[in-house]
Order: C-alpha cells, then structure tokens, then sequence
C-alpha cells in the first residue's frame, strides 16, 4: 500500500470568516475573495492548494511555480523514483555534490532524532525491507519477521552513521533511508515560503502536511478535521488552523499486513512496527516540525511526548488503542 492512505487522517472542513468580521472595506474585499484551488498527488499523497488572490490568473501562475517546486522536490526525496536523489544514495551508498535540500533535510531529521532521543531516524528503511518481504511471501506468518531478521536489520539502524556535509552523503554498508516521515513537511513549507515571497497574504497549503498562511491580524483561518482511527470516514475533532502546520502519523493508514497489525511507523530501538498510538497529530509552527514529531510521537509514551511538547511549545492529540483522545500542549 501506498502512503497515499495518510491524506485521510487529517481533512479540511472549512474556511473561517475571520476576516469579514474585521473592521474596513479593504479587509472586507479580501474576505470575499475566492480560493483558486488545485487537488493532485505529492509524495504519493492527497494533496491540495487553496491560494486567495484577487486575480484568478496570477493565482494560477503561482500554483504552476508551486507545482514545478513540488516536482523538483520529488525529484530528490521520493522513494518511489529509481532517480530521485534518495534513490540513487540508497542504492550506491554515497552522493558526490548532493542537492542542498537533500543536505538541509537529513541536518533537519538529525536535530529530529536528537530531540526524540532517537525515536526519530531516516534510517529506519531496512526494517520496512524486512517487514514488506515478509508479508509478501505466501503463506507469511501472521506473527511478522523472525526476530532474528529484524535483529539483522537494526545493525543497519542508526542515524548517527549517516555522514552529511555539502560535499558528500555516505551511508554505512547496508543502510539505507526513507524520508517519508518528514518530507512531505518539508515541501509543504518549501512551497508555503515560495508563496509568501511571492506576496501571496493568504493560503493553505497541503503538500502531505496542511499549513496556513495568513497575513493579517487575528486571522481565524481554516478549521481542520483529525480523522477518528477507528472510523476514518468519521471527525474525532476540529482544530482551527492559521499561521501554524498540522501533521498526523497513523498506523492504520499504511498497515504491512492483511489485518494492520503491523505498521510503517517502526521503533528504531526495538525494531517492532506495532506503534504506541491509534494516531497522533501535531501542530507546531513549521510542516517539518510537526511531521517529525507526529513520527516520533507514534512510538514514545505519553509522558516522555509531554516533555518535549512542552519544550517546543507545539501542540500534540493522541489516539489511545482503546479510542480515547489525549491532548497535551506546550502553548503558553
């Protein structure tokens, strides 16, 4: 299966009408404006682009420069693509002269993993290796790989073994990484930041991860369903969404085997891919931020996610297995 499941976790509902209420014909006018809107795939994943302008073209003109950045993108962080940079890393074991994004995002996965105590890792790839051949044999056994192949996978597990500078990316033999739990956040604020300079004042970007941008004051901005796991046609909550990012990380989105017992969403420490949550969602003030906590979060106890909810005074809900919401939040 797909990642493209995940893009059911988090939906948006609506609009809000914040603006209209404010006081001044100028913002009334903006109010009034209509979404130029596009719906595709990034990353394998739902995506979508509300972009507020008052001239539908010039709209439409920074949706293709959006699109041509999501594009060049993919073009290094999918796993989906025998070219992209990734690929091509996993395969050979080194880069000469890699891309600066690539450069930048395994720097950001490595202070992720710092702050997780590990629990965030780009190089948990062997370990979906393992699990995915597994259960692609006929007849594979319910209860998942033999431990010993899991074992075998984990000595390959450590993102301190990654070496990153501007010159070069060099993997240990038998690494390889996935960037999945972070790089749809990545683009989502690549593509937020094009807008902005551009002088876009108001948008909703959903590259994998849903983030706002609004410019004016107070700004309400969209309402954003959190999918309930047990039902994911169904809203187990509502956050409103403005100037912040919301990621989820949900193991029912992308289960390994027939009855999703076993997820992408592994433990670098144990190697199990059962994880602590239903679901966990976050909202921080960059995509990057919240798509790596939500991964992290999905193995980590509760009171462990409290501490480092409220040093990066993010916002976190978690999905208990027995349906139950807990939120937590570092907000001040």
């Amino acid at each position: 299966m797909t990642n493209s499941a995940r893009r059911r976790f988090i939906g948006i509902v609506a609009a809000t009408s914040a603006l209209a209420l404010a006081p001044g014909l100028l913002r009334r006018a903006q109010a009034a404006i209509v979404p130029t809107c596009w719906k595709g795939v990034a990353l394998g994943a739902d995506a979508e682009l509300r972009l507020y302008h008052p001239d539908p073209r010039a709209a439409e003109q920074l949706i293709e420069r959006a699109l041509q950045e999501l594009h060049r993108l993919e073009g290094l962080f999918s796993l989906y693509r025998d070219d992209s940079a990734l690929s091509v890393l996993n395969r050979q074991g080194y880069l000469a002269d890699p891309p600066s994004d690539l450069v930048r995002l395994l720097s950001e996965s490595r202070h992720y993993a710092d702050l997780t105590g590990g629990l965030f890792d780009p190089s948990v790839q062997p370990l979906w290796r393992v699990y995915a051949d597994h259960f692609a044999r006929a007849g594979a056994s319910p209860a998942g790989p033999a431990q010993t192949d899991v074992a075998q996978a984990l000595k390959h597990v450590s993102y301190k073994a990654i070496d990153v500078d501007t010159q070069r990316i060099r993997l240990q033999p038998g690494m390889a990484l996935t960037l999945n739990g972070i790089a749809q956040g990545y683009i989502t604020d690549r593509v937020t930041e094009l807008l902005r300079n551009a002088g876009l004042e108001r948008a909703l970007v959903d590259m994998g991860e849903i983030r706002g941008l609004d410019a004016s004051a107070n700004a309400a901005g969209w309402k954003v369903g959190l999918a309930d796991p047990l039902a994911p046609e169904q809203i187990l909550a509502q956050v409103p969404v403005s100037n912040q990012a919301l990621a989820t990380s949900g193991g029912y989105g992308t289960p390994l085997d027939a009855a999703g017992q076993y997820t992408h969403l592994f433990d670098p420490r144990s190697g199990q891919a059962r994880p602590l949550y239903r679901s966990v969602s976050v909202m921080a003030s960059t995509a990057t931020a919240a798509d790596a906590l939500s991964t992290a979060f999905s193995n980590m106890p509760l009171a462990d996610c409290a501490a480092v909810v409220r040093d990066q005074g993010v916002t976190a809900w978690m999905v208990l297995p027995d349906g139950k919401l807990v939120t937590q939040s570092g907000l001040v």
